[in-house]
């Protein structure tokens, strides 16, 4: 189908989407939209960035519409919490479809607000929607639907059992619609627990990044990698997403950064909601250039004017790879990924490799190697940010007493370009902050 008027959409949702300039579908559009209006359960996978979220949001709201009925969307993160409500507000601008949003890090009293009336869509993340069931403080009476955005992410953050304990809330048979950027097997053993006779969807490659990504590599030691990432974000111009592994490693860097006076700030999963949304408030409107960010950032932020996504740090696990690069070349835009592989990172990059060249998944233990993880690892010290001390202090690795923290392992050959640390990586960039919307 190549436009949504043949897709038996009600008429207040094409009005919606053609005041948003939204004329053609996606190919995960095309394909699940239709399937998902006959009631039929859906397990879809498609490469981040392709429109997924209007893939399930349009069927929801036109059975609201249609049948008055209600909807469940669990999501792992409370970023993209954000983000599905904001998609949900922007289409329903013209007509009515009350909603809620629940997630850690906000207090409980201010989303009792929201569940005064039963919402017609619930979107949430698996842990707070379980306190407010405990409290009852919510009812899923009437919910037809039920969404699992990022099903991939829900199980890698141990979710599998929240979602047991929520699917047993349910009423009674819901519409289940699955949705991930990749589909490893276990994925697939998860999901059949709920769906029946699902439909199969896939759309392109899930263990490639599209296209229009330039995906790069840089051999560094832990030494060099700080002067180098001040090489590099120096080439560019654009907003950047600089991806670490800690969250203490996070702000560390993001100060560094300030103190080389660049505009930076850090997200990680310890910053309250408000705070949260300042920082992701001042990024997308180019307040700050470069955002410093843990895994939490890796899903749900859909900001368009990405144009390069550093990992200075790489994944524990290579499907988050896919997840990091995929926040740059949005909605079809040229963008570019640079990885930093030190000295320790052999083995996990060989896994990101695997799953790009044979679509092979790696568990996230074999990530580590031979050499076991620790979890008390010690806090560094207090660091000096002189200029005299910079150089010797900030190529160390970042580690830090939290569950983010894992340990890098030896760097191998690569099938991507490699830059070397001489040149500058890519297209030359101009040097100020553009604030071009490409």
């Amino acid at each position: 189908m190549e436009n949504f008027n043949n897709m038996d959409l009600p008429g207040e949702i094409i009005l919606s989407l053609e005041r948003m300039s939204i004329i053609t579908p996606t190919e995960i559009q095309k394909k699940a939209i239709p399937v998902a209006l006959k009631g039929t359960d859906i397990l879809a996978s498609s490469q981040t960035g392709s429109g997924k979220t209007l893939a399930y949001l349009l069927p929801i709201i036109s059975s609201i519409i249609k049948n008055n009925s209600r909807a469940l969307v669990l999501v792992p993160t409370r970023e993209l919490a954000h983000q599905v409500r904001t998609t949900l507000n922007k289409v329903t601008m013209g007509f009515k479809v009350s909603s809620a949003v629940l997630i850690g890090g906000e207090p409980m009293a201010k989303q009792y607000m929201q569940l005064k009336s039963p919402p017609q869509v619930i979107v949430a993340t698996p842990g707070r929607l379980l306190d407010h069931l405990s409290q009852k403080t919510v009812k899923l009476v009437g919910v037809k639907t039920l969404v699992l955005d990022e099903m991939d992410r829900m199980l890698d953050m141990g979710m599998k059992e929240q979602v047991a304990d929520i699917n047993k809330h349910l009423p009674g048979k819901a519409q289940m619609l699955m949705f991930s950027a990749t589909m490893p097997q276990d994925i697939i053993s998860f999901s059949y627990k709920y769906v029946v006779n699902p439909e199969r969807i896939s759309v392109g490659s899930t263990t490639t990044a599209a296209v229009q990504i330039k995906q790069e590599t840089l051999k560094v030691t832990d030494k060099e990698k700080f002067p180098e990432l001040i090489k590099q974000l120096e080439s560019r111009a654009g907003s950047v997403i600089v991806f670490v592994k800690t969250k203490r490693g996070a702000d560390q860097l993001a100060k560094m950064l300030k103190f080389e006076n660049h505009k930076a700030d850090a997200i990680h999963g310890d910053l309250n909601q408000n705070r949260r949304d300042r920082v992701i408030s001042a990024f997308s409107n180019y307040k700050t250039q470069i955002l410093v960010a843990t895994d939490v950032a890796a899903r749900g932020l859909d900001i368009k004017h990405v144009m390069h996504v550093i990992n200075y740090d790489l994944p524990m696990c290579a499907e988050d790879y896919l997840h990091r690069i995929g926040r740059t070349g949005r909605a079809g835009a040229e963008g570019y990924a640079l990885s930093f592989i030190s000295p320790e990172d052999s083995i996990r990059w060989k896994a990101i490799e695997r799953l790009m060249t044979k679509g092979e998944s790696t568990k996230r233990e074999d990530m580590f190697g031979s050499r076991k993880v620790k979890s008390g690892s010690a806090r560094p010290g207090k660091r000096s940010f002189s200029k005299d001390n910079r150089s010797n202090d900030v190529g160390r690795r970042f580690s830090g007493n939290n569950r983010d923290n894992s340990n890098n392992r030896n760097g191998g050959n690569s099938r991507f370009s490699e830059s070397k640390r001489g040149d500058d990586t890519g297209r030359k960039f101009n040097n100020s902050f553009k604030r071009s919307r490409a």
